[in-house]
């Protein structure tokens, strides 16, 4: 039963819980103002949350409302509920929400009544893609709403910013003057951080000057009692100047942030040095002294070395900044969060494969029970909060958290933390999965998300991390939308303006590059490879039948309803670059059906379906945008997980969410239990591929250097090993699916430095040996195929390229000449420049984000 599904098992296919979400059906996607409707805000006395005029206000989906299935909420800026749409608007826009036909943005006009009971009016703006204009018309009109488009004279009333800012009013500041004063603020105090010792009695080895450097910074944000970016005082008042939100409280500040610097740079033991000052400056957890063995009932050597000297006073450093704004640079760190039910314990979220690396750095470059951590992990966890509070250090997984999410006498839950560290905090940037949620709910005034690739994939990825740090109003998605994501998706510069200015007032970011810390050199090369005869014969026919399936989708106006399956489409283009043996040669028989069709009764469609979910990494479910769990096929052969698919039934009429086709729990079908690892995979591939050919001559050319072989496809992997094997290669192998102290053990041996045991090269999953680990004793990375993701492809290389590497290191990316991984490449590059810019000053360039055209480029087809 998945009840008793093991919360280790769980965790082994973590590392393929989140993909690309501009390649998947998602808020970010590019939409424009079809118009607006006024209706009214109901049930004002029931609720507590309070609106101005000219407010922004949240509108979000309520299906499991029991006295209406359309409910949509009302939220002011604090995320308070307001009330609710009336049923009569609500009736209309909660299906085209449902199905994400239309998103919706609401604002209060700029004078509502003056004490309202029971109601006040709201525009709602509609956003929609072109292609869905007229059904978006038709259904509003049809509904008996009142659109008001742009060639209505009423939509000038409109208070929209994208309205107002074509009326040049000169009563209000326009959004970006705002932004431009925020961004000027920030450039006064950017010199304010100063370089910070940690305990010499706590963290033994000598920071570097950038370590010092981030100490400075997270000490001071830390302790910051300035208000929130973009919130002013106004007569005894404070006023949110981009919702006009108001109130008599002052808005907590924003204590935390993003530490962003470049993967390598010693983040880790960067953080372990701020729970050390903390703890010194503020009196730590209390004196229990017993040994790891004790504290984790066993389960943990004990780490060893010098025995503790006790603790020392830190120093408190302030700056002359006006105390009647309350702004400060350092505050006296001794003065903490007040509270009774606080605790001083530090929580670190991270995956399994990184757990090793936060005990090697506390063992390594701290004291002896100096700072006292616990497992927070497995079957054998705590279930008391007072046993967690004696600790410093709590570590846990994404995924015990995801488990323990409704638990409310989970711990996890009850403890109100010091801090909250989000190792790797990238992985929550699908703000609608269960880790992501779960992370939110967490009790904790300090938040830090630390990663070196926060911006993977498109800006979208910063709205999770906004939402936790409850940066106000960008951690609610309306407000994202409006102010960044929709002007970005547009090719408007004056959204990563925006950005730009947001990530300078909560981010640090340094790169290698910028930093000089002796680090041996990096250097990327690409290697072309001619596919063979057979190989390119059937890649240029399987290229033309993809263009042709695409083509009819945009004429069709299907293309956007069809992703997953142009998705699909060309990952086979794909791996018939890597290995003709990871793939059918027939694209047609990946296509759904044309009518409706039982998959119970095509055991052929199943069969070639749970394949595609069983031979990579980056397929989604089209509701939740993760891999899926449980999986299901619809009767219309569209692939879910169960639990995202029964819960869409249950809140909207019984239809297929991608293809409309009327669907019931009993057309559902569980997939058949995939192949186990000692599948013969070699009889399949009798000759080797042309890359697995290139690949043999470079590692014979560097025999004797320990080298990381990476690939997307794990079923590469296990074809790679027989040749390798052959060529008097030994190679151990790293994938999700092993469990973490498998890892571990992996790890460990491919870092015996010498030997006739010790294996020279490791072949890795891109995903799931991307994040968290270090393989310095390797310094040659081949990359068998490029990524969707430059990021992630950088995690990866930056696993050899790190503090504690001391050869140079090599970069091979072999790529398939003349195809579709040269125009990923092309893709990569639009990625990259999005990930510069918004952490860069103004003036840098903007292009659109990826969409449907990025997708048909690359099978060379114009959209």
């Amino acid at each position: 039963m998945a009840s008793s599904q093991n919360l280790e098992d769980e965790e082994n296919d973590y590392e393929d819980t989140q993909t690309d979400p501009q390649l998947s059906l998602s808020s970010s996607s590019e939409t424009y103002m079809v118009g607006f409707v006024i209706v009214n805000i109901v049930g004002l006395q029931y609720y507590s949350g309070r609106i101005s005029g000219r407010e922004m206000v949240g509108l979000v989906r309520e299906p499991l409302n029991v006295y209406d299935e359309n409910a949509i909420k009302v939220l002011n800026t604090r995320g308070y509920q307001v009330g609710h749409i009336e049923r009569a608007g609500a009736k209309v826009l909660a299906p085209l929400m449902d199905v994400q036909m239309i998103f919706v943005e609401g604002i209060v006009p700029n004078s509502p009544n003056k004490n309202p009971k029971f109601r006040i009016p709201v525009q709602i703006h509609i956003f929609a893609r072109i292609e869905a204009f007229q059904d978006v018309q038709s259904a509003i009109l049809g509904g008996g709403l009142q659109l008001i488009s742009g060639d209505s004279a009423s939509f000038a009333l409109s208070d929209a910013e994208v309205v107002k800012e074509k009326k040049n009013s000169k009563d209000v500041k326009s959004v970006d003057e705002i932004f431009k004063l925020v961004d000027e603020n920030v450039g006064e105090n950017e010199g304010l951080f100063v370089k910070l010792e940690p305990p010499k009695d706590v963290i033994i080895p000598e920071l570097f000057d950038h370590q010092k450097e981030a100490l400075g910074w997270l000490v001071r944000r830390e302790n910051s009692e300035e208000l929130p970016p973009f919130w002013e005082e106004k007569d005894g008042m404070y006023v949110n100047v981009l919702t006009n939100f108001q109130t008599n409280t002052r808005p907590e500040p924003i204590k935390g942030g993003i530490f962003a610097d470049d993967m390598g740079l010693g983040k880790t033991l960067t953080l372990l040095s701020l729970i050390a000052y903390d703890k010194n400056c503020c009196g730590g957890v209390g004196v229990d002294k017993r040994s790891e063995n004790e504290v984790y009932g066993g389960n943990v050597d004990d780490c060893g070395g010098k025995k503790s000297k006790g603790g020392r006073k830190g120093k408190k450093v302030t700056t002359n900044t006006a105390r009647k704004k309350r702004k400060v640079g350092f505050s006296d760190v001794s003065s903490g969060i007040n509270g009774n039910s606080e605790s001083n314990t530090t929580l670190v979220v991270c995956t399994p494969s990184v757990f090793s690396v936060w005990i090697s750095q506390l063992c390594d470059h701290t004291c002896p029970n100096s700072l006292k951590f616990y497992m927070y992990h497995g079957g054998q966890r705590t279930r008391d909060v007072e046993e967690l509070k004696k600790h410093d250090i709590v570590l846990t997984s994404y995924n015990t958290l995801s488990v323990e999410e409704s638990q409310s006498e989970s711990p996890i839950n009850k403890m109100e933390w010091r801090r909250i560290i989000l190792d790797e905090g990238h992985l929550i940037k699908n703000a609608d999965a269960k880790q992501s949620r779960a992370v939110r709910a967490l009790n904790g005034k300090r938040r830090w998300v630390v990663t070196g690739t926060p911006v993977q994939n498109s800006s979208y990825d910063l709205f999770s991390l906004m939402g936790f740090l409850k940066f106000d109003p960008f951690s609610t998605k309306g407000y994202w939308n409006r102010l960044v994501q929709r002007p970005l998706a547009q090719g408007d510069s004056k959204g990563l303006e925006r950005l730009q200015v947001l990530m300078a007032t909560v981010s640090l970011r340094r790169t290698k590059e910028q930093l000089l810390i002796g680090l041996p050199s990096k250097s990327i090369q690409t290697c072309h490879v001619e596919l063979s005869h057979e190989e390119r014969e059937l890649y240029d026919h399987m290229e033309e039948e993809a263009k042709q399936v695409v083509r009819k989708y945009i004429n069709d106006g299907n293309a956007t309803r069809n992703f997953s399956t142009v998705l699909s489409i060309i990952l086979r283009l794909r791996q018939i670059c890597t290995d003709v043996a990871l793939c059918p040669h027939d694209i047609k028989s990946l296509l759904p059906p044309d009518d409706v069709q039982d998959v119970s009764n095509n055991p052929e469609l199943l069969e070639k379906l749970v394949s595609l979910l069983q031979d990579t990494e980056d397929f989604d479910c089209p509701i939740c945008i993760s891999p899926p769990t449980n999986v299901v096929i619809t009767s219309c052969a569209h692939i879910f997980c169960r639990a995202c698919i029964l819960k869409t039934l249950k809140h909207t009429k019984a239809s297929c969410p991608m293809c409309r086709h009327p669907l019931s729990e009993s057309k559902l079908y569980s997939t058949p239990p995939g192949s186990s690892d000692n599948s013969n995979t070699s009889s399949s591939s009798p000759k080797s591929s042309s890359k697995v050919t290139v690949l043999l001559k470079l590692l014979s050319e560097n025999r004797g250097v320990k080298s990381v072989v990476f690939s997307q496809f794990r079923k590469m992997l296990l074809l790679l090993e027989e040749p390798l094997k052959a060529a008097g290669f030994k190679t151990v192998r790293l994938d999700g699916t092993m469990s973490p102290k498998k890892r571990a053990q992996v790890i460990q041996d491919f870092g015996v430095s010498s030997g006739p045991d010790s294996p020279t090269v490791l072949l890795a999953s891109l995903k799931a040996s991307g994040t968290g680990i270090n393989l310095t004793a390797a310094s040659v990375v081949y990359l068998f195929e490029p990524w969707w993701n430059p990021a992630t492809e950088e995690q990866a290389m930056d696993r050899v390229h790190r503090i504690g590497q001391k050869k140079d290191v090599k970069i091979i990316r072999i790529i398939a000449r003349d195809t579709i991984e040269e125009r990923v490449l092309d893709l990569q590059e639009k990625k990259k420049e999005l990930a510069k810019g918004a952490f860069g000053r103004k003036g840098a360039k903007h292009k659109k984000e990826t969409n449907i055209g990025d997708l048909c480029g690359l099978i060379s087809l114009s959209a």
